[in-house]
């Protein structure tokens, strides 16, 4: 019998699969675990379940010791693990990807209505109990049927926003490595452009790019000056994608209309800049954020362990 550890509060179905047939340490706690703690507790561990608030670096697996297999992520970022140092260690690192794809696309779409529309300023309108009064100028935004959508990163998540966006009457371009699949292509009309004709002709600009050292900042002053003055950024991928000091200067100056964001530079920091601005809607993170969509999540994890544990190979492993 082998020991997993699992470093957060994962849904309890995921914690019985693996009790199912290991010994497991579970941390359920609502907050997260301390460093200090976390390095006691992996020591002898065969698995890691983690999640994105624990750093999985060469300190920790060299803590959990040499007989350590696998550390099997909770999301479909992995930029907490250090896969060199797994692959130095002849550890399998794993990830979640596809069981989100839904409802981070959903919540995309919903920053979009909200900052085109001026949703969230609306509602602390009513809950300040600001005085107000129906009328034909009163807080106008902007539709966005017939505009475009440019996507940037067309991978599962990308496709599912852009499928809804289409819907919503959307003209889809993006911006990507690799052309997508020709059938994909036909499907949502879309158009593939370089990532700064993207930014200068977009509407509404949607992040799902993965992170990277290569994507650190991929939005910055000078690609926000790119963009038009009445265009709007999303965000759901990972915040230090984006720059968040030159984007709250583009805010509060009017070089872009509104942003969107559901991940920050230093979660759960978020910049001071971007708080006091109506045209920056602000989201804790709730990509992933459904009933069930969590509970997949974790459920993939622990096979993802369980497999490795088993001598199979694991259903999503990280690639590169």
């Amino acid at each position: 019998m082998a020991r997993i550890v699992v470093t957060g509060r994962i849904p309890h179905e995921a914690v019985a699969l693996l009790r199912a047939e290991h010994d497991v340490w579970a941390w359920d706690e609502s907050t997260p675990i301390s460093r200090e703690l976390l390095l006691q507790q992996v020591a002898g561990a065969d698995a890691l379940v983690t999640l994105l608030t624990e750093k999985a670096d060469a300190e920790l697996l060299d803590a959990a010791g040499t007989q350590l297999r696998v550390v099997a992520n909770v999301a479909v970022g992995y930029n907490n693990i250090d896969v060199p140092a797994c692959r130095e260690r002849g550890v399998v690192a794993t990830n979640t990807p596809g069981v989100l794809t839904d409802a981070t696309a959903d919540i995309a779409m919903a920053l979009i209505l909200m900052s085109t529309r001026r949703l969230a300023q609306g509602e602390r309108v009513i809950r300040e109990q600001q005085p107000w009064q129906w009328g034909m100028f009163f807080m106008l935004g902007t539709s966005i049927q017939g505009r475009r959508l440019g996507v940037v990163g067309m991978g599962q998540i990308g496709a599912a926003l852009a499928r809804r966006a289409k819907a919503f009457g959307m003209n889809i371009a993006y911006s990507n490595r690799n052309e997508i699949a020709p059938e994909l292509a036909d499907e949502l009309g879309c158009v593939r452009l370089g990532l700064d004709e993207l930014l200068a002709t977009s509407d509404v600009v949607s992040l799902h790019c993965p992170y990277s050292p290569a994507t650190h900042h991929l939005i910055g002053t000078a690609q926000l000056a790119a963009m038009r003055p009445d265009s709007f950024l999303i965000n759901t991928a990972r915040g230090p994608v984006v720059d968040e000091a030159a984007l709250a200067h583009a805010l509060r100056h009017g070089i872009i209309a509104g942003a969107g964001l559901d991940v920050f530079e230093n979660e759960p920091t978020v910049h001071a800049d971007l708080l006091d601005l109506d045209n920056a809607v602000l989201i804790p993170h709730l990509g992933s954020a459904t009933i069930e969509t969590r509970t997949a999540m974790a459920m993939l994890a622990a096979a993802n362990a369980l497999a490795v544990l088993r001598g199979d190979t694991a259903p999503t492993p990280i690639a590169g």
